[in-house]
């Protein structure tokens, strides 16, 4: 039985903002999700939030989350970790003797399951603590040793001897316990120190009193108990993890012109040889089949992508599918809900919204598409823009396969265009378009040889 309390009470002064430090983001989403979501991949029985300042925001961020996933637990004082953990007591589960309880902490986000696994497998005396040996362990508290190599205190940086500062193996303030004698570890602790808090890692000095062997484990990444405090933390937490992911994409066989500019605020699943210019950010869920190609400084959010396609320079997509071997940009907008078919061209400038555009079709330049349900092998000029919207509603226009829209064309929808038909340049279209036909509204072209242009008056 597992028992995972999460503490995310604190203000975050240092972060500057009114917002809830645990919301603050790392690769696009609120460090508290990452938590969460690395917490409910080991599958607790019970998953507790302590939350104080701005308990309502954090309350209402996660308002979608079926109540069963987590239980929030109000802190009304912040009165110390020990304190925080105490606020959850007589909720956790200790109905056998193996229950364990791990502390985690909202403002380290980025700690991987597999680490997590480990330090619960490790807790099987009763107590293991997450450490980690720093080259520079200034700031942070000692895990003190017998000669042994058992775990007899952890004495914080202020209250460490010449000799004990030398210590580079420090306490990172995760843990699990056997829940039975952490409940009874939390009632004896008191705030008899100098901040007049109670401190969680007191427990320790219990546990050894009581001749408890004291587990240990070591992260396999440095980010993995990396804390958030500020705004310089943040950003250096947020390339970190970049980075991590940049490696992972190359381990997999991506191309990666610049790990070092990659950004991933979501999930990014490519396919084999994929190749990603520098500066591209992906948002939400994006695939990208294989052969796919994303040039420089594009945006992907919750796109798919199929196989071969290329998507040049500056390209912006949003909620929308791509099939293979398509041909995107460069600035290009593709807006939600379009669906672009297999070979379709769309090209610089052009923007396409909540549209079917059919197999090898094609909209090259500077052109609106909105609100369209397009065929197959149609050409749309330059200059093309569908009139969606009278002020009120919106509409559809239809185009079958085969027409060809001339440049500068106005659609006024709703309205349909036949298979094969031909609407001149410059036509303002409001009404269907027959077949296999030219229809095109010009006004009759006159030059006026007595003309002269005007003079610049003195």
């Amino acid at each position: 039985m597992l028992n995972i309390v999460i503490l995310a009470a604190g203000m975050g002064k240092r972060m500057q903002s009114t917002l809830p430090k645990v919301l603050h983001k790392i690769a696009g989403q609120p460090m508290l999700t990452h938590l969460l979501r690395t917490a409910q991949s080991l599958s607790p029985d019970r998953l507790m939030v302590v939350i104080g300042h701005g308990a309502d925001t954090i309350r209402q961020a996660y308002e979608g989350m079926p109540t069963s996933a987590v239980n929030f637990v109000l802190q009304t004082e912040q009165l110390g970790t020990g304190h925080a953990v105490g606020q959850t007591s007589d909720q956790l589960l200790d109905d056998d003797k193996n229950s364990l309880t791990m502390v985690l902490y909202g403002d380290v986000p980025l700690v991987q399951a597999d680490t997590l696994r480990n330090l619960q497998a490790a807790a099987n005396q009763g107590l293991a603590l997450l450490t980690e040996t720093l080259s520079d362990p200034t700031g942070y508290g000692r895990i003190v040793r017998h000669a042994q190599g058992h775990v007899t205190a952890i004495v914080e940086q202020k209250d460490a001897t010449d000799t004990q500062r030398l210590i580079q193996e420090v306490n990172t303030g995760m843990l699990v316990a056997k829940t039975a004698l952490l409940k009874k570890w939390l009632l004896a602790l008191n705030n008899q120190n100098a901040q007049g808090e109670y401190y969680l890692t007191d427990i320790v000095a219990m546990a050894v009193s009581q001749g408890i062997t004291i587990q240990t484990v070591q992260p396999q990444a440095h980010y993995e108990t990396l804390g958030v405090n500020s705004r310089a933390q943040q950003a250096t937490l947020e390339r970190l993890w970049q980075n991590e992911l940049a490696r992972r994409q190359l381990e997999q066989g991506v191309t990666l012109i610049d790990p070092s500019r990659f950004d991933v605020r979501g999930t990014l699943i490519c396919g084999r040889d994929v190749s990603i210019d520098v500066g591209c950010v992906f948002e939400g869920d994006v695939q990208l089949a294989e052969g796919v190609s994303v040039g420089p400084h594009c945006v992907l959010q919750d796109v798919i992508i199929g196989s071969g396609t290329r998507i040049e320079a500056y390209s912006h997509l949003s909620n929308a599918q791509v099939g293979a071997d398509a041909r995107i940009g460069p600035y290009a907008r593709i807006r939600p809900g379009s669906v672009l078919g297999d070979r379709s061209h769309v090209g610089n400038f052009v923007e396409i919204k909540n549209t079917h555009l059919g197999k090898d079709s094609k909209a090259n330049h500077l052109a609106y598409v909105g609100d369209a349900d397009i065929g197959q092998r149609v050409n749309i000029g330059a200059g093309t823009i569908t009139c969606n919207y009278d002020g009120v509603n919106k509409y559809r226009t239809t185009i079958e396969d085969d027409a060809f829209i001339g440049s500068d064309t106005q659609l006024v929808a709703p309205v349909r265009v036949g298979a094969g038909a031909t609407i001149g340049a410059g036509t303002t279209l409001t009404e269907d378009a027959a077949p296999n036909s030219l229809t095109l509204s010009r006004t009759k072209q006159v030059t006026l040889s007595t003309w002269q242009r005007p003079a610049k008056t003195k």
